[in-house]
C-alpha cells in the first residue's frame, strides 16, 4: 500500500538528516534511506501489525513495536497506525531512539487506530522508563 496518499503525506515530511546521516534518495515509492552505506531504511504502506509480545516504545505519541531478531539492526514498526510504517536501523551506526525521534513528526501524521497497552517512554535523560498507556 505504498501508493496510499497518507504515505505521500509522510514522505514529504521525512527529515533530510538523522543524526549525522544524510538522506539518500530512493526510487521506490514511500521509502527513504539515510547514510552511505544506509544505516536507516524506512518504508510506509505496510499492513498494521496485530497484537504482539514485542517490546513497544513510544516517541512523540507514536507507538513502535521493536523486533531485535537481526540485532544489532532493529526492525521497528508502528503500532496503532494505518497504514503502518517501518524503520530498519543499524544500531552499530546510530541509535534506534535517535532514528525514531527524527521520524516521529512525519509518521505522526498517520491516523491513530490503536495503541500499545504497555509502552516504554523515552525520558529526558535518555533512559527508558516503563509506562502504561491509557485508552
Amino acid at each position: 500500500e505504498a501508493n496510499d496518499p497518507l504515505c505521500a503525506e509522510v514522505s514529504v515530511r521525512l527529515p533530510e538528516r538523522i543524526g549525522d546521516l544524510d538522506r539518500v534518495w530512493t526510487d521506490a515509492q514511500a521509502t527513504a534511506a539515510w547514510g552511505d552505506p544506509s544505516a536507516v531504511l524506512f518504508r510506509c504502506g505496510l499492513e498494521s501489525p496485530a497484537a504482539s509480545t514485542l517490546q513497544c516504545v513510544s516517541f512523540g505519541g507514536v507507538d513502535w513495536l521493536v523486533d531485535d531478531e537481526d540485532y544489532p539492526s532493529l526492525r521497528m514498526t508502528t503500532f496503532g497506525r494505518t497504514p503502518a510504517a517501518q524503520a530498519y536501523v543499524d544500531t552499530s551506526k546510530i541509535s534506534g531512539d535517535q532514528a525514531l525521534e527524527a521520524l516521529k513528526l512525519a509518521v505522526g501524521t498517520l491516523p491513530v487506530t490503536g495503541q500499545c497497552t504497555t509502552v516504554t517512554e523515552a525520558t529526558d535523560d535518555g533512559e527508558d522508563a516503563p509506562e502504561t498507556a491509557t485508552e
